[in-house]
């Protein structure tokens, strides 16, 4: 049984019991050491960057079906995607879209962690992942092909194996044989942010090495289309698809859907030490809470949010005022903006006017249960390159939220950026904050 305390304002120490003793350890470190990205701004993590840092919109008019007749007819789909330039065709056919998404951005972030396959103890690598939905263009597919016959039950061998969200995980651990931990978290739009804490944790217990940790969806189908507008939660301007995401615009109508994915090498600090691993910054936080209010409205007042960034603060051990940069959950919703915006200020005091926020989901969409994973990739870079992304399509910020608060407009924003903070919220009321500093 394990359990920690803290000791001042410093790193927790964790302390477990076996039959006879009681014995105390300090929580190790944890890094990131590798990182991939398929997304609607850039199919790699050097073209992702590039769109972040130059404000591109990766919104337009729907490719894969025919969205004439749904009131959203646009998303942030992942341009010129050819699976067959990653994966064997035939074993394409056995995977879902949200899985081949996972094993491209995952092939990615392994590579560029310079992981040693060969000799790398795999016993102590897992593989935690997050998706919101899962294999959803596969269900679809089946129950229109069955729908479609004459009655007969026929579906494809594979129909269960891809359309179940945990494919994802499995499929990376047995293509590099990493027999750590290896499950999937599903907390809706927090599900990444659940996954990379999970993998946190493990890591800083002591439990593995390593952990290929991420997530990814791809929610852009004719039910997720239709089952999003069925709740008007997604942004009609069809006329415009470019502007259609815009966080904390007056004019703001909904969220855009995405798709994609990311990943991030989490591993010991002394671990990577050890073989002269290229690290990209720390870990240093995570923080759960629940609104305990509403299936898919926000607290009114932000009060998850606010318990979620507390939650995180807390186990890293820092003030708020040394926090730089936050990139937000900023979906470009009604409801979700200033709540938002609201927790941050009774968090942060004056500090919420010194630093630096932005949604990075004005540019790619809402990736739903991979958003974190692409945010968690954003921050990492906005600490490599000393860099805040900007919040795009900001045309009239809405008078509810402060004058004074960065935003972060149009425009990146260079600054010195120590500590970033991202925010993960999903419908159910599930909050996830998580914590990078430079190292």
């Amino acid at each position: 049984m394990y359990s920690y305390l803290k000791l001042g304002t410093s790193n927790s120490v964790f302390f477990y019991f076996d039959k006879k003793h009681l014995h105390f350890m300090a929580f190790k470190r944890v890094v990131v050491t590798g990182l991939g990205a398929l997304t609607p701004i850039g199919n790699t993590v050097e073209e992702f960057w590039q769109g972040l840092s130059t404000g591109k919109s990766g919104a337009a008019t729907i490719t894969r079906f025919d969205a004439s007749k749904f009131r959203t007819q646009f998303a942030c789909e992942v341009k010129d995607f050819d699976v067959t330039k990653y994966i064997p065709r035939q074993e394409a056919r056995k995977m879902d879209l949200f899985t081949q998404f996972a094993m491209i951005v995952a092939d990615e972030a392994v590579k560029d962690s310079g992981i040693d396959l060969e000799n790398i103890n795999k016993n102590k690598v897992g593989v935690i992942w997050g998706s919101g939905i899962g294999g959803l263009k596969t269900f679809e597919e089946e129950v229109i092909n069955f729908s479609n016959g004459d009655g007969t039950p026929k579906f494809n061998p594979f129909f269960i194996p891809k359309m179940i969200a945990d494919s994802a995980s499995g499929q990376i651990s047995i293509k590099y044989g990493f027999r750590g931990p290896n499950y999937i978290t599903v907390s809706a739009c927090a599900s990444t942010n659940n996954a990379i804490i999970d993998a946190f944790n493990y890591i800083r217990l002591g439990r593995i090495n390593v952990c290929v940790s991420g997530g990814s969806e791809a929610a852009v189908t004719q039910a997720g289309i239709g089952g999003f507008n069925g709740l008007r939660a997604m942004s009609e301007r069809n006329d415009d698809p470019a502007t259609g995401s815009r966080p904390y615009d007056r004019d703001r109508d909904g969220f855009v859907l995405g798709d994609g994915g990311a990943a991030l090498i989490l591993e010991e600090y002394e671990h990577a030490v050890a073989r002269g691993a290229k690290i990209y910054c720390e870990i240093i936080g995570g923080g759960m809470s629940s609104d305990a209010y509403h299936i898919t409205a926000p607290h009114p007042e932000g009060e998850g949010a606010y318990l979620s960034m507390v939650d995180a603060l807390d186990d890293a051990g820092i003030k708020p005022e040394e926090v730089d940069y936050i990139n937000t959950h900023g979906t470009s919703t009604p409801l979700g903006d200033p709540q938002e915006i609201k927790a941050i200020e009774r968090l942060f005091g004056d500090h919420a006017y010194k630093m630096s926020i932005s949604s990075t989901k004005s540019m790619t969409g809402h990736l739903l249960g991979a958003a974190g994973a692409v945010e968690s990739v954003a921050a990492v870079l906005a600490i490599k390159h000393q860099i805040v992304p900007p919040t795009i399509n900001l045309f009239n910020i809405d008078e509810s939220i402060d004058p004074r608060i960065d935003l972060t407009p149009n425009v990146a924003k260079a600054r010195k950026i120590d500590v970033v903070l991202s925010n993960c919220f999903g419908f159910g009321g599930h909050n996830a904050t998580l914590i990078f500093k430079k190292i």
